[in-house]
């Protein structure tokens, strides 16, 4: 088992400071996507919204006890409020991921109990737990004493046949009694077989109703909304209902979307800031890494949907998918300055 200290050095007062300037609040979130909410993908974020709390992706236990640890949960500290999201079903290794991600500086550790592919299923974590909240408890009871971040749980409706309120309702319970008090509720059920990860987020309908009875008959815990919001317009209303909405995919695919999150949905007076600056801000990150050997695609690709509707947006998606493969960072500049003059308002 690794050991609690001297992890990283990234456990530093500039660390501090962000996690002390920026509280967490999951009002509204990003959700933990797999191959897509990476390090670099969660900077850029940053950049459009300071609120806006960012998960992970998925990260099994294993691969933190076993693996790479720096390399697999290593962050920025302007990345603060930061989620770190595991997979996993023994409780005393989730115990100790708990500690190291605590050791790390994160601000949540988060038990994925909603993925639904086979090989998440072969290793005994994601949706499948569903169908056993004893364990489940075990596995959150193991991580709440052993840490002082918040513990919570991303989970959907049911699984196959178990789908009913009762159902939901006896896990979501279950789990809370070992200390869990904030749930990530995607509103749909997940097919266990049958179905690819991609169907089981678009197949199955969305129930927002059982969330929201949920929040009515358990109200000393925080629920979450996830799945079908595609807007601000869309979370805002549901905020009336619910403690907080989780934003995934349209959240990635179409990132300025996040710009009005600060001060819609945290009450921040903070100014949207424009495209152009949203680059701007993320280059100097995009040069650091490029020079210590990051591939540029790996950065560039986050920011194929930042102008999605604005003149000239197709030929910014080629420049920063294609021309990344073997241009330098000045690139970025060129393809910037060509959809979005100096000049132009840029909103």
């Amino acid at each position: 088992m690794l050991p609690r200290t001297n992890i990283v050095q990234q456990a530093t007062d500039e660390r501090a400071k962000n996690q002390a300037a920026v509280p967490l609040c999951r009002r509204l979130s990003v959700a933990p996507m797999m191959s897509y909410t990476d390090r670099h993908a969660r900077y850029l974020l940053r950049q459009i919204s300071r609120r806006v709390l960012l998960y992970t992706e998925m990260i099994t236990a294993n691969a933190i006890l076993r693996g790479d640890t720096k390399r697999l949960l290593d962050y920025h500290a302007e990345e603060h409020p930061i989620a770190l999201q595991v997979g996993g079903s023994v409780p005393h290794d989730l115990a100790a991921c708990a500690r190291i991600a605590e050791d790390m500086g994160y601000d949540e550790i988060n038990l994925n109990v909603g993925c639904p592919s086979r090989d998440v299923q072969q290793g005994r974590f994601g949706a499948c737990l569903m169908a056993e909240p004893n364990l489940v408890a075990a596995c959150v009871g193991a991580m709440v004493t052993s840490v002082n971040i918040p513990v919570t749980v991303k989970t959907r409706t049911g699984i196959d046949d178990q789908d009913a309120y009762e159902q939901l309702h006896h896990f979501v319970t279950t789990v809370a009694t070992v200390g869990c008090r904030s749930f990530v509720i995607h509103a749909r059920k997940a097919w266990l077989t049958g179905l690819s990860p991609k169907q089981n987020r678009d197949i199955p309908p969305l129930d927002y109703e059982k969330v929201f009875r949920l929040k009515m008959d358990v109200p000393c815990c925080e629920f979450i909304l996830n799945g079908g919001v595609e807007s601000l317009d869309a979370a805002t209303a549901h905020l009336a209902r619910i403690d907080g909405v989780m934003i995934g995919r349209a959240a990635y695919h179409t990132p300025y979307l996040l710009a009005d999150a600060d001060s819609r949905i945290f009450a921040v007076a903070r100014p949207a800031p424009s495209r152009r600056a949203v680059v701007e801000a993320y280059l100097p990150y995009v040069a650091a890494e490029y020079s210590r050997g990051t591939p540029l695609v790996r950065m560039t690709r986050h920011l194929t949907g930042l102008f999605n509707g604005w003149p000239g947006a197709r030929s910014w998606r080629r420049a920063m998918s294609d021309g990344a493969r073997c241009a330098g960072p000045s690139m970025v500049v060129q393809a910037l300055n060509e959809i979005c003059p100096v000049h132009a308002a840029t909103g």
